[in-house]
């Protein structure tokens, strides 16, 4: 049987070494998804559009919201609600799929010669690919609305890095639980739907009584949402301490993540 080396640097060299197979599959997913309809890829633009317009209806419209500490906002709250909104479908797409992506893909699991650990990174580059998509709706959006985007946004890379390594490394340890718990998938369905309003998509993290602040910072997505809003929208550079523990964390949940899969995989086939 084929021993899987399970150190960071196999991780990062083996991830390297399948790019190529990795960037094809993810661009085959994609247009998989839209194929057949009408608008076909177009639909990857309208969905963000779309959405980005009936928050602005609800929010502004009917519920007449603002922003925390803003006095302008009415107009712009679907904006501040929406760059939170995209780094949190970035995780949940991944994760709702990881506990039955090997279980979909079982033609794969005897076959030796393919990499199994790289199906949790194809579902993460499509969701990398309809965030992108979003964001780019989201700029459009700020230039129609206020004018010209702050510097700040090009710091966006740095802080849904350590988001992207963390929604890795969770993909990994929840696709290798999924073959043997087959209730996970409905498990982590109903923990997405509640982490969504326990994240700080719909308040901010200020809202909450400060000596009950520090629990919103459990949720590892709060970092990621809180800085992508802060370089986006309010033009605030990163709280550069937390982004380096940040990237720190993600990248130990990443090789764990990594480690698990790669010790788990032995019983796949067994058990499908």
């Amino acid at each position: 049987m084929q021993n899987h080396s399970i150190s960071p640097f196999a991780m990062l060299a083996g991830l390297w070494r399948q790019r190529d197979l990795v960037l094809a599959s993810v661009m085959r997913e994609v247009f998989s998804r839209y194929r057949g309809s009408l608008m076909g890829i177009l639909w990857s633009f309208l969905n963000p559009l779309f959405m980005l317009m009936i928050y602005t209806f609800v929010f502004s419209g009917i519920f007449n919201a603002r922003w925390e500490g803003n006095q302008h906002s009415r107009q712009e709250f679907s904006l501040i609600l929406f760059s939170g909104l995209i780094a949190y479908n970035l995780f949940a797409e991944c994760i709702i799929r990881a506990p039955t992506i090997i279980i979909t893909n079982q033609n794969f699991v005897k076959k030796v010669i393919f990499p199994l650990e790289i199906l949790p990174l194809i579902s993460l580059g499509s969701a990398i690919f309809h965030a992108f998509v979003s964001y780019i709706v989201w700029f459009f959006a700020y230039i129609m609305l206020i004018g010209t985007p702050p510097a700040t946004a090009l710091y966006l890379p740095l802080v849904l890095i350590p988001l992207i390594f963390f929604t890795l490394g969770t993909s990994w340890l929840l696709s290798s639980l999924g073959v043997y718990l087959r209730d996970m998938a409905q498990f982590i369905g109903i923990l997405t739907t509640a982490l969504m309003f326990v994240s700080p998509i719909f308040y901010p993290a200020s809202a909450l009584p400060e000596n009950f602040r520090f629990l919103i910072f459990i949720n590892p997505l709060t970092p990621a949402i809180e800085q992508s809003r802060a370089v986006m929208y309010w033009g605030h550079p990163p709280n550069f301490t937390l982004l380096f523990w940040s990237w720190m964390a993600a990248g130990v949940i990443a090789w764990l993540g990594y480690a698990w899969f790669q010790k788990t995989r032995k019983g796949f086939a067994d058990v499908l």
